[in-house]
């Protein structure tokens, strides 16, 4: 009898794959979209900075002018004693949260909402930015990371600048138990990894020495959860047959004429 994989036996979640909340710093998101930031504005200062185990960014403290204080991300370049403003009428400075109608085209910007008051859920992660490239009536078109462009409401927040920690990916592990600490220990994540092409006939779909064991690696959209992995729903795999193909020589195979 084979073994369960992983995603099956994760299931809803147990304590062994559940991300641990206690360690959260806090619960990431802007301050409610009320009035006060709709028409006006509400400068706050830079106190200090966080260093949150759940996410990749770091965080500021910010206190504000009527004495709230709450977390943001930092972005590069600001300093401890700096001021932001939150509000639509606030100053184009590092890290200020304003709507996207108030922030000029070309500008950089990160923890983007995706409808206006979510407090936030879009480029998030250390070194990320986006960009605004165009407003036309009530939407603005941002293009993300990932070179995606998208339409949001100009009504939706982000703040200005350029997310800290870039650049964190480039130091090299050197060892597999600083890679242990950075995953498993402080996001409780499973770790390593193993392909399931490595793996046992019995442990994996893909498992059993080599080329998947003569089973194709797609997999149907309807699949259910547990069987999903491989290609799913792909409409094709490996090279495209018909269409010339570069060699060694320079030249190209054409098509067989039939």
């Amino acid at each position: 009898m084979g073994k369960r994989l992983k995603q099956q036996k994760r299931g809803a979640g147990s304590p062994r794959y559940r991300a641990l909340s206690k360690r959260s710093k806090t619960d990431l998101q802007y301050r409610p979209y009320d009035d006060m930031e709709k028409t006006g504005v509400l400068s706050g200062k830079v106190l200090s900075f966080v260093d949150d185990p759940a996410r990749t960014s770091l965080l500021m403290k910010v206190k504000f002018e009527n004495n709230e204080k709450g977390f943001l991300l930092a972005p590069e370049g600001i300093a401890a004693g700096d001021t932001i403003d939150v509000g639509a009428q606030g100053k184009l400075r590092l890290g200020s949260v304003l709507p996207l109608y108030r922030i000029p085209d070309g500008a950089y910007i990160f923890n983007i909402e995706r409808n206006p008051g979510d407090g936030g859920t879009m480029v998030k992660a250390a070194g990320s930015f986006a960009n605004i490239i165009s407003k036309e009536g009530g939407m603005v078109y941002v293009k993300l990371p990932s070179k995606t462009t998208i339409v949001l409401s100009n009504e939706c927040r982000a703040q200005l600048g350029v997310l800290a920690g870039g650049g964190r990916l480039e130091k090299p592990m050197l060892k597999a138990g600083a890679n242990y600490y950075k995953l498993r220990k402080a996001k409780n994540r499973i770790w390593p990894l193993v392909r399931g092409a490595h793996m046992a006939a019995y442990s994996h779909p893909h498992g059993g020495k080599q080329h998947h064991a003569g089973k194709p690696t797609t997999v149907s959209r309807s699949s259910p959860a547990g069987s999903k992995v491989g290609h799913v729903a792909a409409r094709q795999t490996g090279r495209r047959k018909g269409k010339r193909t570069a060699e060694p020589g320079g030249r190209g195979r054409k098509k067989k004429r039939k």
